[in-house]
């Protein structure tokens, strides 16, 4: 989709473009052979060798791929390859896999077989999806997050990034079970994530045999009952995906709800998001919630009448021209986003390049360049 840009807008996302293309060229050859997660002293580290089976494993071959489509560079699909090859170790540690096989799958192997068709990479998703359907309680109507003998009920508001796995694997086998199963888990969150003032909860845990709530936990924001901004970006996001996928008009109406508090929020601090919203220390930041819910604000956009279309999509800019002083794009650096904040109570993990911090910024202008083919 070609967007209503102005002049000023269209040429800021080119030239931010054009200086994150200089630099992944580069980037793209010098970590062909791993799996990055984020870097140390400007070099990236690698999950292929770290832990295979890491929930973000399958976000730098998407960031190569959203390149490959946009400038055809062969750079691009060959890394993008590489990666999802060096993935392929995880199915032999199935006791580890967990709900973040679509993070893992969709953008690695889901986004080779939309690009090339690639068969075996179709396969890697239709395996992928069967494993998260296997994580579906059917009792609660929810989808399981984490392994382990304490958190059987346990929910996070993350999942809702990894359902789009079983909407495509459905079509794939044209069988409705995988989207009722997603319709089911997405319908169950509403009621037990979002709340009424658009604010979501990370963490609840919930009764095996009624879906109903235990407990709210605060989980990576800063406690109980406050809002984590990646929590925020990923409902935001999320929702309009399975709007997207299945048409529902609630599903629009909460990612709309949900984007409307995290606006309001970012509004204050000049649109970076702070880690948690209702924090007390408001010097925590997060830029990969932000570059998270740009994309997802493009995206409601998309699915919006004209008259509203203009709100999400000059709020989407303004996150992305704020996080832009946050990017290195010199060729000393691996990454390019800093300033990501894996979770409000880790000191550990606070103010450092993560790589989906990376991927969604590049989705976000990948989008507003004019590119349609959506990864999730």
């Amino acid at each position: 989709m070609m967007y209503n840009l102005s002049d000023t807008d269209r040429a800021w996302v080119n030239e931010t473009w054009e200086k994150l293309d200089k630099k992944l060229k580069t980037v793209s050859e010098r970590s062909r052979n791993k799996i990055p997660y984020t870097a140390v002293n400007g070099v990236h580290n690698d999950m292929a060798k770290e832990d295979v089976t890491w929930w973000t494993n399958g976000f730098w071959a998407g960031l190569m791929w959203l390149m490959y489509v946009d400038t055809r560079d062969g750079r691009y699909r060959e890394t993008a390859e590489r990666a999802e090859q060096l993935l392929d170790a995880a199915f032999d540690e199935y006791d580890k896999l967990h709900h973040d096989v679509g993070f893992m799958w969709l953008l690695s192997s889901g986004a080779n077989y939309r690009i090339t068709g690639n068969k075996k990479s179709r396969l890697r998703v239709l395996y992928a999806a069967d494993t998260l359907m296997a994580r579906y309680n059917a009792e609660g109507k929810f989808i399981r997050s984490w392994n382990g003998d304490d958190n059987k009920g346990w929910v996070i508001i993350d999942s809702m990034m990894n359902i789009p796995l079983l909407y495509m694997s459905g079509a794939e086998h044209d069988d409705p079970r995988y989207r009722y199963v997603a319709e089911n888990h997405a319908d169950t969150l509403l009621r037990t994530h979002i709340r009424d003032d658009g604010s979501v909860n990370h963490i609840v845990n919930l009764d095996l045999k009624t879906g109903e709530v235990i407990e709210s936990i605060g989980g990576q924001g800063y406690k109980t009952g406050s809002s984590w901004s990646r929590g925020q970006s990923w409902a935001v996001y999320g929702y309009v995906l399975s709007y997207i996928r299945t048409g529902k008009q609630i599903y629009l109406d909460t990612a709309k709800k949900v984007a409307h508090y995290f606006i309001a929020a970012v509004a204050a601090t000049d649109y970076v998001p702070r880690s948690d919203f209702r924090a007390p220390d408001e010097t925590i930041i997060d830029t990969t919630a932000g570059a998270c819910a740009a994309c997802g604000l493009i995206e409601i956009a998309n699915n919006v009448g004209e008259y509203e279309r203009k709100m999400y999509l000059d709020a989407a800019l303004k996150i992305l021209k704020s996080l832009e002083k946050y990017c290195d794009f010199t060729d000393d650096n691996d990454s390019v986003l800093q300033m990501g904040t894996e979770a409000y109570p880790r000191e550990r993990g606070r103010h450092i390049p993560i790589i989906y911090g990376d991927y969604f910024f590049a989705e976000a202008l990948y989008k507003l360049r004019g590119n349609d083919l959506l990864f999730w």
